[in-house]
């Protein structure tokens, strides 16, 4: 069963999905984005491949993407998150990161 999805995006083209499920998090390209001979990884944690990724917490990679210091104190206080919820944390304030990689919650 899943609980809460997003759409990972690389320099703006969807790239994947990650979600949440009863046994932790699963991260899979999209097959467009694979068939892309510009596809890059999101991660060097996380090749491109057809592999389903599994871990039970949160992917190293993910979570650093999610803000830190007095930025996360705002966006905690702002969606009304708990700081321990680093997934929901991920789909509400990454969709418009520095990086290349952003996330965006599937509702």
């Amino acid at each position: 069963m899943t609980y809460r999805r997003g759409i990972v995006r690389y320099q703006g083209e969807m790239a994947g999905i990650i979600e949440e499920y009863e046994g932790g998090y699963r991260f899979t390209y999209d097959d467009a984005y694979l068939n892309n001979p510009n596809a890059q990884p999101v991660s060097r944690t996380l090749p491109l491949d057809t592999h389903i990724w599994e871990n039970p917490t949160l992917f190293s990679f993910f979570d650093g993407l999610i803000p830190e210091g007095w930025l996360l104190a705002i966006a905690i206080k702002v969606w009304k998150l708990e700081k321990r919820d680093r997934f929901g944390l991920l789909l509400s304030v990454c969709k418009d990161t520095v990086g290349a990689v952003s996330v965006e919650a599937i509702v």
